[in-house]
């Protein structure tokens, strides 16, 4: 059984470029590298039919929902700079977990 764990946000313009460096060094690197995450990709959104929908976009393929209880993922998801100075100025976060089914 395998499942996709997809992240959705915004970041404030002002703070687009440390949120790029930040995700694309840290945060991204070390939760793709979690056991049971089997591939992973970010996305920027080009354009939408749905107002108001968030430009930045991840998509984990992992497992199991259960990788994301895991202490590993929690330890990914603190390192370095994300928790303390960049995951506060997110805006429109949303996580959603997803069931392959074909």
């Amino acid at each position: 059984m395998s499942h996709i764990f997809v992240v959705q946000l915004d970041i404030p313009a002002e703070h687009e470029a440390e949120f790029n460096r930040v995700y694309d060094t840290e945060h991204f690197p070390m939760l793709s590298k979690v056991p049971g995450v089997r591939s992973a990709a970010r996305y920027r959104l080009e354009h939408s039919t749905v107002p108001g929908m968030q430009r930045y976009l991840t998509i984990y393929d992992i497992d199991s929902p259960d990788v994301l209880k895991s202490a590993a993922w929690e330890k990914a998801g603190a390192f370095g700079d994300w928790a303390t100075k960049i995951r506060p100025l997110t805006t429109a976060r949303h996580h959603s977990v997803f069931e392959r089914i074909a």
